[in-house]
């Protein structure tokens, strides 16, 4: 079922960034690539995928993307700094429209005090400016499937961020303009007829 649905979703991203001429870039630390394995599965996404960056460890962070040092001695490699460092790093250096990223700890080892197997941080970044972070907190529900959904998430978010923010404001747009109109608009008057007073007869010639 995984499979099925990333798959369906990278067709769904790849259609959606080819209508809108976007290029997309990934930066994987837990994934090892797997989000970029999705979606150069499908034929054609060449004209939308630029590159893959696997960083798997600190030193490749730092080398590759840009992330500072001292992001990952403050917060850590797993941590939302540091998914949002890796995701503009990658925007970045690919030069592309779009990028994420994912770091995480898929397991079975790996925890720390307050990160947890399952744990994963997302980001999404945008040559607009936008970013967006999520963190997950899947459980130790086993290393291909902490994996596979973290694939899932990062396409879902990628798909979100090249929708863009056009629809969202369109509908304020329109709330806003129909909430003017009704304010200004005047209180139309219920419309009143003269009472017609009843007409006497003329009297009769005698």
């Amino acid at each position: 079922m995984a499979g099925s649905d990333a798959r369906a979703l990278s067709r769904a991203l790849l259609d959606l960034c080819r209508s809108r001429k976007l290029t997309i870039a990934t930066a994987e630390s837990c994934t090892g690539g797997l989000v970029a394995g999705a979606l150069t599965e499908i034929p054609g996404s060449s004209d939308v995928i630029d590159r893959g960056f696997v960083t798997y460890s600190n030193d490749a962070k730092r080398k590759m993307l840009g992330v500072k040092a001292t992001t990952l001695e403050s917060f850590g490699a797993v941590s939302k700094e540091t998914a949002i460092q890796m995701a503009v790093g990658a925007l970045e250096e690919a030069d592309v429209d779009l990028a994420v990223s994912i770091t995480g700890i898929a397991g079975p080892g790996g925890a720390t005090p307050g990160k947890p197997v399952g744990l994963v941080h997302f980001a999404v970044a945008a040559r607009d400016g936008r970013i967006v972070d999520k963190e997950f907190r899947f459980g130790a529900i086993g290393r291909s499937a902490v994996r596979q959904r973290s694939v899932l998430e990062a396409l879902r978010m990628l798909m979100e961020l090249a929708r863009g923010p056009q629809q969202a404001a369109k509908k304020r747009e329109l709330a806003s303009s129909v909430r003017t109109r009704v304010a200004r608009s005047p209180r139309r008057k219920a419309a009143t007829r003269p009472v017609k007073k009843p007409i006497k007869p003329k009297p009769k010639a005698e």
